[in-house]
């Protein structure tokens, strides 16, 4: 399916089916992407009057840098999974549209506030919502707040009456493998921002993609010189799962991504040369933001651990995840997880 993006906003074409149900400061904005899939078999004679033309399938992205494309360099700026993945949606011979409302580093409130008002006026048959560790590195991290700004993004989607897909994600801590005292706090953050994202996923019934670890995390190939965010064959492989979920409801009806990237994976020279470059900056950014409170993380992990009472950390966690789910919905039970690498 070839793809052009066209030069101006599109106009509105009839629904394609879809499934009812329920950095520091704000990121910079960019223009959303537009993407328009063409027909096959152009040029040929005109279909009879009778046979009305092919809905327009809309696909529109919510999220930060993993859903902007970082780590997937093309000509011109970033591609990224979901990208890739507007490209297999509509069948051959159906228009699709793609707008990518996401931007780097932008948090849960930029999403509820801005992104999803823009995806809404957009009117998109699928909707992509996929954030949350960005808000896992501020200090304002508060799991109430972002689990209600969440359910009102979900809800909201879908009451448009767009198939909502959701994803989990492994904790930054991890990924950059920081020591255990300050990579505790920021798994312990991620584990309740996924609890949230299974909890909406389930009651809003979300097609939800589990990335959150698995073989596919430890896997150096699926990920950029960052360590963060993947490389070109990690947002393939993101893009073939969702696809393959996606086909499996009935929901994408096109080519699936290739899996096999383009360029190779990022070398340990070309991950140095980021740390030196790039990551020194994004680390002093956060530093500013983030550090102090996580070296108060950290020294409460160690005094606990000295005490014998690090569950007490861990309890305060799991009793601020309950009230935020308390605050959305009855809390209900995890839905099944497509796992990367099965």
């Amino acid at each position: 399916m070839k793809l052009s993006v066209p030069g101006g906003p599109p106009g509105r074409s009839p629904r394609g089916s879809s499934k009812s149900g329920v950095g520091g400061g704000a990121p910079t904005r960019r223009q959303p992407q537009n993407v328009t899939a063409g027909r096959d078999g152009e040029g040929k004679a005109p279909q009879a009057a009778c046979h009305r033309p092919a809905p327009t399938l809309r696909f529109a992205a919510l999220g930060d840098s993993l859903t902007e494309g970082v780590g997937d360099p093309v000509p011109g700026g970033w591609r990224g999974w979901a990208a890739l993945l507007a490209s297999g949606l509509a069948a051959p011979g159906q228009p699709a549209e793609f707008r990518n409302l996401a931007v780097s580093g932008a948090l849960t409130r930029d999403v509820a506030e801005r992104q999803a008002r823009d995806a809404l006026a957009y009117a998109p048959d699928i909707a992509s919502v996929v954030v949350g560790v960005n808000d896992t590195l501020r200090h304002t991290f508060d799991i109430h707040d972002l689990a209600v700004r969440l359910d009102g993004v979900c809800a909201a989607l879908t009451r448009s009456g767009a198939v909502l897909l959701t994803a989990c994600l492994p904790d930054p801590g991890t990924m950059l493998g920081l020591p255990a005292p300050l990579a505790r706090p920021l798994a312990r953050r991620q584990r309740a921002v996924n609890a949230v994202v299974h909890a909406l996923s389930a009651r809003y019934g979300a097609v939800h993609l589990h990335i959150a670890d698995g073989p596919w995390v430890a896997d150096r190939d699926l990920w950029s010189a960052d360590r963060l965010h993947p490389g070109e064959r990690g947002h393939r492989l993101i893009a073939a799962r969702f696809h393959a979920l996606l086909a499996a409801e009935g929901l994408a009806s096109g080519a699936p991504p290739r899996h096999e990237p383009e360029q190779p994976p990022p070398t340990r020279a070309a991950s140095l040369l980021w740390l030196l470059t790039a990551g020194t900056g994004w680390l002093a950014r956060r530093s500013t933001d983030l550090l102090p409170q996580l070296l108060q993380l950290a020294a409460a992990e160690l005094r606990h651990g000295a005490r014998g009472t690090s569950a007490r950390l861990d309890l305060r966690a799991s009793q601020a995840l309950s009230a935020a789910l308390a605050a959305v919905s009855t809390p209900v039970s995890a839905p099944p997880l497509a796992r990367m690498g099965e």
